[in-house]
């Protein structure tokens, strides 16, 4: 069974992504930090590799998708409360991100939706595991 996950994705700027993600919160190894790619800590056991465009074209000999014009993925990950999501997205749009959808509130589960500065897509979510047993 797997014990960590790596979501790979291209950034055109490493150095502006960096800067957007930290200020999200996130940090970063500087074990897998060059010039070229660094890996952003999203948990213990689940992280994002930025890599640069052109570092990334040595793992793949697919064309490169151009995330602001088409969906390559939709990274999600959860958060401890309603709040903690919104919070996430003010920064987002503080850091030059931009909402990509409006709220989506199921009762059980509140999440909002963001692209970053190079396009990807990605999810933040609330769970209420007691609300959802009780469906």
């Amino acid at each position: 069974m797997a014990k960590q996950m790596f979501v790979n994705l291209a950034v055109k700027d490493l150095n502006k992504s960096i800067d957007f993600f930290t200020k999200l919160g996130f940090r970063f190894n500087p074990q897998f930090t060059d010039e070229n790619a660094t890996c952003m800590i999203i948990n213990d056991s689940a992280f994002a590799m930025l890599l640069t465009e052109q570092f990334m074209k040595r793992f793949t000999e697919k064309e490169m998708v151009e995330p602001k014009a088409s969906t390559e993925v939709i990274n999600a990950f959860s958060v401890d409360s309603r709040e903690q999501v919104d919070w996430m997205i003010d920064k987002v749009v503080a850091a030059g991100g931009r909402e990509s959808r409006p709220s989506e509130d199921h009762g059980w589960m509140y999440g909002r939706s963001f692209e970053d500065l190079d396009g990807h897509l990605w999810e933040v979510i609330y769970m209420d595991m007691a609300k959802l047993q009780s469906k």
